[in-house]
This record gives C-alpha cells, structure tokens and sequence, in this order.
C-alpha cells in the first residue's frame, strides 16, 4: 500500500485502485476537538479537488476534499458515533471514505510522506 499527501493535509492509501482518504495528524492537531464529521455516501462520484467530507471542531468547520477521481465504495460509520476517531487516530481507524480509483495517473501530482513533512515543516 502506498500512501500519498496533499497540501490540503488530506492523505490517501491506495492498494491496486481503491484508496482509503483520510485527514493528517497536522490537520486534526489545528482543527482541536473533533464533534462531527459528514462523510460521503456510497455511490458519490468525486472529482480530484471536489468537497468529499465535512469535519467540524470546537473551533471551526473545514472541508474534507477528495485527493483524487473515483467512486465512493464506503464512508467510515464508525465517525458518527465517535468523530474522536480523528483525533485519536487520524491516519488510521479515523479514516473519512474509501473510493475506487477512476485515474490512478492523478497520484503523480500528489506528495510522498518525505515530501509533505518537509512541507508540513516550512508552515
């Protein structure tokens, strides 16, 4: 499984052309604590850069944007019940939605973990 970033502090896992999307440590580190999260529903066709989720904090809402094309396969129900999953866990149990992948080719814009912790870094 490969995992890619993007400046919007979304990351992504794909393994053959499904991706697991989620938000970073950095992200849910700024948001404070998470009370709600709106994941996408099966079915939801995404664009690369389309709203796909909203989290709201204590402190504010934000958009989740999807990294890449595809089609939703399943949101994370687990973040109704318990949106704390971002918090605690951001970049695993406290993912937002899986999607198949429609053009894996999109990944090549995306940052490597080496590459957005330098980024992460100059903010």
């Amino acid at each position: 499984m490969s995992r890619y970033f993007t400046e919007d502090h979304e990351w992504v896992d794909v393994d053959g052309d499904v991706g697991i999307v989620g938000i970073t440590e950095y992200a849910q580190s700024q948001l404070g604590d998470i009370v709600f999260v709106d994941v996408p529903e099966e079915g939801k066709e995404l664009a690369k850069g389309d709203e796909a989720a909203v989290v709201e904090s204590v402190k504010a809402a934000s958009d989740v944007y999807s990294p890449v094309s595809g089609t939703v396969i399943e949101g994370n129900a687990a973040l109704a019940d318990t949106p704390g999953l971002v918090n605690e866990d951001p970049e695993a149990e406290g993912w937002f939605f899986k999607l198949t992948l429609s053009d894996a080719d999109e990944l090549n814009a995306l940052m490597d973990e080496i590459a957005y912790k330098a980024f992460v870094e100059k903010l």
